[in-house]
């Protein structure tokens, strides 16, 4: 009797173990969510698919859908300077070697993972934007086009998106 007690126990603390083998949320597993015609921003609420330019999205633990952003700044200007602090389960941008400028869909990627190109021509929803790129060989490409320079995630700066539109250093005002 005492060796099937024994084969139990191990039983039970095999399938223990083996339930909490379940791999923790990454980038990899976060389904991304697709803009519809609805979709609008967390930060603005402007309606994402009227507008031209990379969007993103960020997935917060404990926060069923993701809160979207019009344009790759107001993501990293929510990202790199927070007013409050959560537990961001994915970060996700579009790579827009293969999304069409004027009309973005799909074509979700790893934002820590990407190539942006910060400081060229092309505009999204509000102004002057950072450009997502999954392969770097397609940013340089963007920048030699329409301008600009090509950094990694861990490059973008605080100062690189601030929000208020250049109003700060109007000394017209």
């Amino acid at each position: 009797m005492k060796p099937l007690r024994l084969v139990l126990v191990y039983s039970t603390l095999a399938a223990i173990a083996l339930a909490a083998c379940g791999k923790p949320d990454t980038p990899d597993t976060i389904v991304p969510v697709e803009i519809g015609a609805g979709t609008s921003c967390s930060l603005d609420g402007m309606l994402l698919a009227d507008y031209p330019g990379p969007k993103a999205q960020i997935h917060y633990a404990g926060q069923e859908e993701p809160d979207f952003f019009c344009d790759t700044v107001e993501m990293f200007n929510i990202y790199l300077t927070p007013e409050q602090v959560r537990v961001v389960r994915a970060l996700l941008v579009q790579d827009m070697g293969k999304a069409a400028w004027d009309v973005p869909r799909d074509h979700w990627i790893d934002a820590k993972t990407a190539y942006y190109v910060h400081g060229s021509k092309r505009h999204g929803s509000m102004g002057p934007t950072i450009a997502s790129f999954a392969q770097e060989s397609d940013a340089v490409k963007f920048a030699a086009e329409h301008g600009g320079k090509v950094y990694r995630f861990s490059d973008i700066t605080p100062d690189m998106v601030v929000l208020d539109g250049g109003a700060q250093h109007d000394s017209s005002m």
